[in-house]
């Protein structure tokens, strides 16, 4: 072959192939974008059922499954929750056993796919917790973001947003505790959760656009009565919450934030769940950049929402090491610049979303002293 020949065959090759990473690249960044409410985590691995017994379930043995903490269970037709690893318990060297809490519906059988979820309860806050609550539509930009409302005697409200792969029911591990303290309760489904406006173009914008649905929530409450907010977000719920502490016309109601595992770094929530979806690592960069053409760069916005010097109002993260999707240097480095406004409550053991199911009754001791000077 002639050199000139050859040299054009290299080129085409060359174009060819950062065509296809390229596109490889778009693919991951999307699909990183796309987790669906409520549908599990790329990172979320499926385990099996080993065995059940009174009030014990054995599950194959991994760092999964030997978390201490309270987590629900679910898999096709089923859900359940467990409790702490029982060790003296007979078990195979490959299983754990865990106690056995409850079985909401289905039954969990020997063989069974399941996964580890940090949502405890399925239903509604009657169903579920036995609360009077009311369905409740909150106009919004996109249309009625369906919401529920769990009546308190005091004027200050928690609006709740849930995060990545959970829905609305996620909050309502806490609504027990946030009622029996009194407070109003206002749980959220935003775009692209079920019942509520699709997400324009499919994609989720890790809470860069819907946190604007927070301030409509916001916006609902003061006109129903509450005399101030308290926003508490996971995940991108917490995102969420600093995007409308900072831009909202009502921010001078948000009296304080609750951040269980904040996405305070967007570049690198999307790389980790490109990365869990096994985009090869020399293509993570692209994914990144693919996800912020389709979507907006949201990093600079992101950054600009939790910039320390931007905080106005108290803050308690809730975060730890355990968390691979939104990475806890940045709330740690929050906390350390603005010791006079943000406590960092620090979970050792807990993946991303569950730092409450790590030790619940520490996490809503903590919660409770933040919560009584602003009730």
């Amino acid at each position: 072959m002639r050199p000139a020949t050859a040299t054009a065959a290299a080129v085409t090759t060359l174009i060819g192939v950062g065509a296809a990473a390229v596109a490889v690249g778009r693919l991951a960044g999307d699909a990183a974008l796309k987790a669906s409410p409520g549908r599990p985590l790329p990172s979320d691995p499926k385990v099996t059922v080993h065995a059940t017994a009174a009030g014990q379930v054995a599950l194959t043995r991994g760092f999964v499954t030997l978390r201490p903490g309270t987590y629900g269970i679910e898999g096709p037709g089923v859900h359940a929750v467990v409790g702490p690893v029982l060790p003296d318990a007979p078990h195979t060297a490959d299983s754990v056993v865990r106690r056995l809490v409850r079985v909401d519906h289905g039954a969990l059988r020997t063989g069974a796919r399941v996964r580890l979820t940090p949502q405890l309860y399925s239903g509604d806050p009657r169903t579920a917790l036995g609360l009077t609550y009311a369905d409740v539509e909150i106009p919004g930009e996109l249309g009625a973001l369906p919401a529920w409302f769990v009546p308190g005697a005091r004027d200050t409200w928690v609006i709740t947003a849930h995060g990545l792969g959970t829905t609305r029911e996620h909050p309502m591990n806490l609504m027990g505790f946030l009622h029996a303290q009194q407070f109003p309760v206002l749980d959220l489904a935003y775009r692209g959760d079920p019942g509520a406006p699709r997400q324009p173009g499919g994609l989720g914008h890790l809470g860069d656009s819907e946190w604007r649905d927070l301030d409509a929530a916001v916006r609902y409450a003061v006109r129903n009565g509450a005399e101030r907010v308290v926003l508490h977000g996971w995940s991108t719920g917490g995102a969420m919450a600093l995007h409308a502490a900072a831009h909202s016309g009502l921010r001078h109601r948000i009296s304080g934030l609750v951040l269980d595992s904040p996405v305070l770094d967007w570049e690198a929530t999307v790389r980790a769940l490109a990365a869990a979806r096994r985009t090869p690592r020399a293509l993570l960069p692209l994914a990144v950049r693919a996800a912020q053409g389709a979507t907006g760069p949201h990093g600079d916005r992101l950054r600009e929402a939790a910039d320390p010097e931007a905080l106005r109002v108290p803050a308690l993260i809730f975060h730890g090491p355990g968390d691979t999707l939104a990475p806890w240097g940045p709330s740690r480095e929050l906390a350390r610049l603005r010791p006079d406004l943000v406590t960092l409550h620090t979970v050792p053991d807990a993946p991303h979303a569950s730092m409450w199911n790590a030790d619940p009754a520490t996490y809503e001791e903590t919660l409770r002293r933040f919560l009584t000077p602003l009730m």
